[in-house]
């Protein structure tokens, strides 16, 4: 038997049941983060006047049970990470009988404290959001703002000075329907940030399927309706059905049954505006797959940016750049569609990273309750072999639902870990007898080194235990010192972040900011460009990246854990489109510039 499909039947009672989590992650030892703790200050830091609006508490319709990004940037360019967190809405909002809740940009005021700046910078949105992604699209030194919504997208345009301009509509990027993920990325080598933006399901608010019938019968396994089922999917939808079932219980419908929506690949044409080029270049998803999480990268290292779907319910899309303006479809030749088992699973957000230090980039898709998230590791020759119960993260995940994940050193000892944001979509599950609940923890699983991870989130400090049902997650140095901290948004309610302590500590670092030349075709923001760093005697590689985790956008420096090497042997830089160089690192424990038309390296 294989091992994913014999690890999942272990992880069943007698009774079909899964484990609970405290049996699945046993409570870790303090020392088992390695003198790292994570502090919630969300409220000290001022991020809890937000509040996270999405549709009603029971959760009736799919629609309600989505959405939740976040973006990471500096929104005013003065080096310090501001938060954007997408708001949701309800159907009255929808159909005009109430206005819908802002979204909200909170300036860093660097000191632990932010402000909100929503109204003054224009970026309020109204809609009902989903996830946001970033890029200098414009190549004018700034970071731009992409949000993608349940109804037309918004395109905001940064002056530079903190303020945006919202030009979807006159850009040609507006959209409509169900957009999900997006993310920025020069796919033609032009030294212009195209956009790729994932289509959801074809709704209809005139035709919405059923809402659920009654209310959820307690304390009943219901196994045979579960495995009837299958595993790790939330209640299909099949017409003319009175309503929807999960594991025999009436919930809300989909998206299995319902229509999915097609995906979009726009071509910036230098002149602020884009041309829709999703048939051409083969990446339009006829199938009408559900695609949720985006991620632009060289899976291949051939120098051109390929691009990963992560479906829901469906087979997982690789595509594979030709450098023609077209792209191959390799998602079942490459083995990163579906699980080892060969079965397609509800796959929501995916992290991109090099986990094991063989200078590949591997990819992480998280995974609805009762099915493992999944580690798929780059083999080269454009194959993906699938280790999750292996590399040790499989069993953890079983009980949750996972949504938001990001690779991120968070002890600064050379070696990428990995954190996933939970929380279920089903309002009533702690109901009954499935040792669930709405409202789950983090999960931070710390690299072993030699392939494997340990799930260490309980030995990580109280605010890895707080219980919310998350979705969006981005990683970046917010408060500057040198270890990454977490945001996370919810489905409802405020969102959670993390402050790192000690992780600078642990270990020395190194953050780089890429400047890149349009006149050389890389971006100016150097999105797609690649980083190498050899410290140590181990080197390390880290990518400039837009989109990523579950409709949400990281801080794109790259940081480097150095453990307890105090210098850099080497660092080179694979400029998109352009030569690898290598430059001088004049400090650790610092940021660095580097400016790839100047050749000028400088320690801030």
């Amino acid at each position: 038997m294989r091992a994913a499909v014999a690890a999942s039947l272990l992880l069943l009672l007698a009774d079909g049941r899964p484990l609970p989590p405290t049996l699945v992650a046993p409570p870790a030892a303090p020392t088992d983060a390695r003198g790292v703790s994570f502090a919630d200050v969300t409220r000290s830091a001022g991020l809890s006047a937000f509040h996270r609006r999405s549709g009603g508490a029971a959760k009736d319709y799919i629609l309600e049970a989505k959405g939740g990004g976040l973006a990471l940037l500096d929104a005013d360019g003065d080096g310090a990470l501001d938060v954007y967190l997408v708001n949701g809405a309800t159907f009255d909002a929808l159909r005009g009988r109430e206005e819908a809740p802002p979204a909200a940009l909170f300036r860093s005021n660097r000191d632990g404290t932010y402000t909100d700046v929503t109204d003054a910078a224009g970026v309020a949105n109204r809609g009902w959001g989903q996830g946001a992604c970033t890029g200098d699209y414009d190549n004018d030194g700034d970071d731009d703002l992409y949000v993608t919504n349940f109804g037309p997208n918004r395109l905001f345009r940064n002056d530079g000075k903190g303020r945006f301009a919202e030009v979807a509509p006159a850009a040609g990027v507006a959209l409509g329907g169900w957009s999900t993920g997006c993310a920025f990325g020069d796919y033609d080598g032009d030294g212009r940030l195209d956009l790729f933006v994932a289509g959801y399901i074809v709704l209809d608010l005139e035709r919405l399927p059923p809402a659920p019938e009654g209310a959820p019968r307690a304390r009943v396994a219901a196994r045979d309706e579960a495995k009837a089922e299958g595993p790790g999917m939330q209640a299909p939808y099949r017409p003319g059905a009175s309503s929807c079932r999960y594991r025999g219980q009436p919930a809300m419908c989909g998206p299995r049954g319902l229509k999915g929506a097609p995906d979009h690949l726009f071509r910036n044409a230098g002149d602020g505006t884009f041309t829709d080029v999703s048939v051409a270049a083969g990446v339009a998803d006829p199938n009408g797959y559900y695609g949720i999480g985006v991620a632009f990268f060289d899976f291949d290292d051939d120098g051109r940016l390929d691009l990963f779907v992560a479906n829901d319910s469906s087979p997982n899309h690789l595509y594979k750049n030709r450098g023609d303006g077209t792209f191959q479809d390799v998602s079942f030749a490459s083995g990163a569609a579906f699980n080892e088992a060969g079965q397609e699973q509800a796959h929501m957000g995916v992290a991109v990273g090099d986990y094991d230090g063989d200078g590949r980039l591997d990819l992480h898709v998280t995974n609805f309750e009762n099915d493992a998230n999944i580690l798929y590791h780059n083999e080269g020759g454009g194959l993906f072999s699938e280790t999750t119960y292996p590399a040790g993260v499989g069993n953890a995940s079983v009980p949750f639902v996972g949504w938001g994940t990001n690779f991120l050193d968070y002890d600064n000892d050379a070696w990428p870990d990995l954190l996933v944001a939970n929380g279920h979509v089903y309002p009533w599950v702690g109901e009954l007898d499935w040792n669930t609940s709405y409202e789950q923890r983090v999960l931070l699983f710390g690299n072993l080194r030699g392939g494997r991870f340990a799930e260490v989130g309980r030995g990580g400090g109280e605010g890895l235990s707080v219980a919310r049902s998350l979705r969006g997650s981005a990683t970046g140095d917010l408060d500057d010192d040198g270890d990454i901290d977490v945001v996370a948004n919810s489905i409802d309610g405020e969102p959670l972040l993390l402050r790192n302590d000690g992780g600078n500590r642990a270990g020395h670092w190194l953050r780089v900011r890429l400047v890149g030349d349009p006149s050389r075709r890389c971006p100016r923001d150097a999105t797609g460009s690649q980083v190498f760093l050899t410290a140590g005697g181990a080197r390390q590689r880290g990518d400039v990246a837009s989109g990523r985790s579950v409709m949400s956008q990281s801080d794109r420096r790259v940081h480097f854990g150095l453990g307890p090497a105090t210098r850099v042997e080497r660092l080179e830089v694979r400029w998109a489109n352009g030569p690898t160089v290598a430059y001088e690192v004049p400090a650790i424990d610092a940021e660095i510039v580097i400016d790839q038309a100047r050749g000028v390296v400088r320690a801030e």
